[in-house]
């Protein structure tokens, strides 16, 4: 089996020694090494980076004889460029090399970037804002996988509530049938974008939305409370962000209350203990919530107003009680139910 070393040996055949130096600074070829720029070589051999890329040129096109003469590594090549035609013509870098590293031990970025740079097999396509480093076939692979992503990523915005609803996969698998895209090749091609997430509960969509990279500490404590599905104490909310694992950045206690009582989002239930106020629950102290209920549902028993208020607040039934006792806002009627005092 070809091995990492006969390709570094393959595509140096040849080359004068300083040909061979500036193909390995240049790539990285020592072992652990990093590609370093035509200006650091220039400086190490005191001479101009121009002179530099000049000799790069030189390497490569002697490289790519030695390739095309090397069966062996022709053919491992030609393993690696049809995984790349299989994913749909893009393939996230981490994924290419370990493929590449299963036809060739031993293979790594590095070495994937001279054979590329040499033969012209297929392309590589740097980090940057939109997206992760990966490798495309051709510029028309490059093309569709951009075109592909931008739409997605149009159609994503349009449908926010659904995707976060847990429609993400539904509305996915619709689009990739519209498009006519075999979906291994889809999620290739989607594997490649930044604009893109998964959060730590597995949901997916756009990196931008808060719900599914989320940024503050807010963000954070909205995300949990809404997975929760029931009040957290704020100490509670602090030990669990941590152990989610967001990032190392650790929340504590007092950052994360100080943000519960910031925003109208979280309404205080309990001692402590804080919910969505989309969940139903809503502020006010005990009077204000037995008021709220009974301008609503009419007369109620006191057994029905504590299992009506302890829906949406935790309070004792003791201080359900004691407040039904306010005459000035509550009437006990002759059944034993009350309801609000009129004006």
């Amino acid at each position: 089996m070809t091995s990492a070393s006969i390709i570094i040996n393959s595509v140096t055949q040849g080359l004068t020694p300083r040909e061979k130096e500036v193909l390995f600074g240049r790539y990285g070829l020592e072992k652990g090494g990093k590609p370093q720029t035509l200006a650091a070589l220039g400086e190490r051999y005191h001479v101009t980076r121009e002179r530099i890329r000049q000799i790069e040129v030189g390497a490569l096109k002697v490289a790519k004889k030695n390739i095309a003469a090397h069966a062996e590594l022709m053919r491992a090549l030609e393993q690696v460029k049809k995984f790349l035609k299989d994913a749909g013509g893009v393939a996230e870098q981490g994924a290419l090399v370990a493929y590449a590293k299963s036809v060739v031990p031993g293979t790594t970025e590095n070495h994937l970037a001279v054979v590329i740079d040499a033969s012209k097999a297929f392309s590589f396509f740097p980090d940057d804002k939109l997206f992760r480093p990966f490798y495309y076939l051709d510029k028309k692979s490059l093309a569709h996988a951009q075109a592909f992503i931008k739409e997605w990523v149009q159609t994503l915005k349009a449908k926010r509530a659904h995707a976060l609803s847990g429609k993400y996969h539904e509305h996915l698998q619709e689009f990739i049938a519209r498009k006519g895209l075999p979906t291994a090749h889809a999620e290739s091609i989607l594997g490649i974008s930044k604009e893109l997430h998964v959060n730590p509960y597995g949901d997916k969509g756009l990196a931008a939305w808060p719900e599914i990279r989320p940024k503050t500490i807010r963000d954070r404590v909205y995300l949990v409370l809404k997975k929760q599905g029931k009040p957290l104490h704020f100490r509670a909310l602090a030990r669990t962000i941590n152990e989610v694992g967001f990032n190392a950045r650790k929340a504590s206690a007092p950052t994360v209350h100080n943000e519960l009582i910031k925003d109208a989002r979280f309404v205080l239930v309990g001692r402590g203990l804080y919910a969505l106020a989309e969940h139903g629950y809503q502020p006010g102290t005990a009077k204000e919530v037995i008021q709220r209920i009974l301008k609503k549902d009419g007369p109620m028993s006191p057994r029905q107003i504590i299992m009506a208020v302890q829906k949406e607040r935790f309070f004792k039934e003791n201080t359900v009680l004691v407040n039904l006792q306010n005459k000035i806002l509550f009437t006990r009627l002759g059944d034993g139910s009350y309801q609000v005092r009129e004006a």
